[in-house]
């Protein structure tokens, strides 16, 4: 994987953000109608960060772009290019990375958002990757992962409360030495099955009304079967495929960085490919489900719990709702992470 030519773009640094509320099984499972233990056991979920009334997207995703940018050592103003990535934005408009570039001071960055659902950070990520190849003079850019999942979850509905949480993931790219860095991206989407994951109401095409109100249209609607059904058939096809286009086998890959929408089935299915427990690396079970937050969690926490040596080669393979999903492989090359504390509960 020797390079000639421009210097590889890789990740300098990470941060993380979780809010302060934490809600256990108990609490959620009092408001969804079921047990503590019928959750754990049909999801590997004990918590999840739940944002503060006052919180949105883009405070969580300032707090992680701010860790990420302090455990790099590259202040925010020095960025180039601000992209966050999520389906629960601040408002419809304007983008939420402008409002974390106002957050964090980073006032040099051109800020956009990439919207593919849980695939988002992945996919932003290429879209930084990309531009930092091209752009002359371009050197760093943050590309953080956020979702505010407890605004559109219904308590009650026990599909999709005791998965979603929230919270934010972020990471600063810029130049590494070889061999680190990215070393490809495959990504792809299939529109035929936008419904299965889905707010339905609040958008151009179904504007928010009373009706909509009432018929809890703006809460997130899922299709717990054919979700889980995609991930079973998508997950091995994505790795084979990854691990085709570079030459390697399971045996080359050190760590397997992926979204964590259900601990239970992403450990079975990974078992079912011959992936090790031990190079799988799951915080669903601690964070929930926070969409385009779950993969650079993950590659983050591994990172700060020293489990990825310099020179490590990660596959990052991340799938969500669109349908979206994606690859890439990922040569680690030391880069430091900072959790953020959350404030202190009032």
């Amino acid at each position: 994987m020797n390079r000639t030519g421009p210097p590889a773009i890789g990740i300098l640094g990470m941060g993380t953000y979780l809010p302060a509320d934490i809600h256990r099984n108990d609490r959620v499972g009092a408001l969804a109608g079921v047990p503590p233990e019928w959750i754990t056991e049909r999801t590997g979920v004990t918590r999840r960060h739940v944002a503060a009334p006052d919180e949105a997207a883009s405070d969580l995703a300032a707090a992680a772009v701010r860790a990420a940018c302090e455990a790099s050592g590259i202040p925010p103003e020095r960025l180039d290019l601000l992209v966050a990535a999520t389906s629960t934005p601040d408002e419809l408009g304007p983008a939420t990375a402008c409002r974390v570039q106002a957050l964090t001071g980073a006032h040099n960055a051109t800020a956009l958002d990439v919207s593919a659902a849980c695939s988002g950070w992945l996919f932003a990520a290429k879209v930084a990757h990309d531009w930092l190849a091209t752009t002359p003079g371009a050197r760093y850019a943050a590309v953080v992962g956020v979702e505010a999942y407890s605004k559109f979850v219904d308590p009650t509905h026990r599909g999709t409360a005791v998965l979603f949480a929230d919270g934010a993931a972020g990471a600063v790219l810029g130049p590494v030495g070889d061999p680190g860095g990215f070393h490809g991206f495959r990504l792809g989407s299939d529109g035929r099955g936008a419904h299965h994951v889905l707010i339905p109401a609040g958008g151009s095409r179904v504007p928010a009304s009373a009706e909509t109100l009432r018929d809890g249209r703006h809460h997130i609607h899922m299709d717990g079967r054919a979700v889980r059904d995609f991930i079973v058939d998508i997950f091995p096809r994505m790795v084979g495929e990854a691990l085709a286009d570079h030459h390697l086998d399971l045996d080359d890959i050190d760590a397997f960085i992926t979204h964590q929408p259900n601990p239970i089935l992403l450990r079975a299915t990974a078992r079912g490919m011959g992936i090790p427990s031990e190079r799988l690396h799951v915080v669903g079970d601690r964070t929930g489900n926070i969409g385009a937050a779950c993969a650079p969690f993950a590659l983050a926490d591994a990172a700060a719990r020293g489990l990825l040596g310099e020179g490590a080669r990660v596959l990052l393979c991340v799938f969500g709702a669109g349908l979206t999903w994606g690859t890439g492989l990922l040569t680690w090359s030391g880069a430091p992470a900072l959790h953020t504390p959350p404030p202190p509960a009032a």
